[in-house]
């Protein structure tokens, strides 16, 4: 039978007990800083990027933990623990200087803890390079062995850029530190810093465009099993991508409102998706369930999109044109959406299941089908032929029986 929620498990494969060492020691590493996180994130009022690195990290570092006990051979568990560690790392450190240097406590370690906090750009970056790996770390091809090297160089000339650019900042007197605890000569870059920096970013993302190029193509040459594994992928890298443009527009003014800064934070909760259907896919947990999931959300997407705007529509045509009280058009539009919610829903449900989710709708017709044949059929043997072959098409099970209990 054809399933619908994987549960294989992959056997784990042979090796020295140094890789089970390292996994106890990175994840160990990545559990005491989120053990420090939240309460430096509270005593220092920094609550939304606290909070951005525990909706990241946390998934990166328990992926990244169980994908590396289990395939200690795939580079990717190891790099979901080093994005987890960089990005506790980085805000535990913007907490410290916080208090160090914004909040005048004498304590050691300030300018650690400002170089610190620059590891959350690195952490970041590691993504790109996890989306060319997935879903097993393995590159057949040489073209794009070379790809992952251009990104290793890129990478070391980014890190080496940033270590002179804090050598610089921390060695001038007095300290230039931002509002939020962080240098500003590396936060906000200038000179020469800032053009490596840029130029440096904009080519690794023209290479995570190649990557995820290479992902595409593998798709459409993929079947079963791999292409299950590509929707995850795609569908998380979807959500990421959306929430950095959205955090990355929302976050572009120097001094932000309250308001302003928890939408940006929030945007920023989409790169989460990233490393949780990585996880999924991986580990092979409820793999088929993703067509359902991609059905679910474009439905509900449109069904919001469609009401948000006939309720806006209403309320503008109640109070301009019918000129009745900003209350009762208020009171009447919400009325009228929470009406067409269901059938609008079913209806939009529908259309998107017969373009997305096509096993589903296929069987909800057939099953259809059946039952308008059934309501006019008398003989029995009919039929249980008709059930056998209706629950063959759908389930395509191995084998069918069906057993009739006789009258006594």
């Amino acid at each position: 039978m054809r399933p619908y929620c994987s549960h294989v498990t992959e056997p784990r494969e042979a090796g020295p007990n140094r890789s089970a060492a390292w996994v106890a020691v990175l994840g160990g590493l990545a559990g005491l800083l989120l053990v420090a996180t939240l309460p430096l994130t509270l005593l220092s009022g920094q609550l939304g990027d606290g909070l951005v690195a525990l909706v990241v990290g946390i998934p990166c570092a328990g992926v990244g933990v169980v994908v590396a006990r289990r395939q200690p051979a795939n580079p990717l568990g190891w790099l979901f623990l080093a994005i987890a560690v960089c990005l506790f790392v980085s805000n535990d450190g913007g907490d410290y200087a916080y208090f160090v240097y914004r909040l005048g406590h004498h304590l050691p370690l300030g300018p650690a803890a400002l170089a610190l906090d620059q590891l959350w750009v690195p952490g970041l970056v590691l993504f790109v390079v996890v989306i060319l790996l997935f879903p097993d770390g393995r590159l057949t091809s040489r073209f794009w062995r070379w790809g992952l090297l251009a990104f290793c160089a890129l990478y070391i000339a980014l890190l080496i850029a940033m270590a002179a650019a804090l050598d610089d900042a921390l060695g001038g007197r007095p300290l230039r530190i931002d509002s939020l605890g962080g240098l500003s000569a590396v936060d906000n870059p200038s000179g020469w810093f800032a053009i490596t920096e840029h130029s440096i970013l904009i080519v690794t993302l023209i290479l995570s465009l190649g990557f995820i190029c290479r992902q595409v193509l593998s798709w459409r040459r993929s079947s079963g099993e791999r292409r299950q594994q590509l929707k995850w992928l795609a569908s998380g890298a979807a959500v990421t991508i959306v929430s950095v443009v959205l955090g990355a527009v929302f976050g572009t003014t120097d001094t932000p409102t309250l308001l302003q800064e928890w939408v940006d934070n929030f945007f920023w909760f989409g790169l989460a998706a990233l490393p949780v259907s990585m996880g999924v896919a991986i580990l092979r947990y409820r793999l088929y369930e993703i067509d359902r999931i991609i059905s679910r959300t474009l439905a509900y997407t449109v069904v919001t999109g469609l009401l948000v705007a006939a309720y806006a529509g209403l309320v503008l045509l109640s109070t301009h044109v019918l000129t009745l009280s900003s209350s009762v058009a208020v009171a009447a539009s919400t009325l009228a959406a929470a009406a067409a919610f269901s059938p609008l829903r079913r209806r939009v449900q529908r259309i998107v299941d017969h373009r997305f989710n096509r096993a589903r709708y296929d069987a909800d017709v057939t099953v259809a089908a059946f039952a308008a044949r059934l309501q006019d059929e008398l003989d029995l043997d009919s039929v249980r032929a008709d059930l056998a072959g209706v629950v063959t098409s759908t389930l395509e099970p191995a084998h069918l029986s069906v057993w009739l209990r006789e009258r006594g």
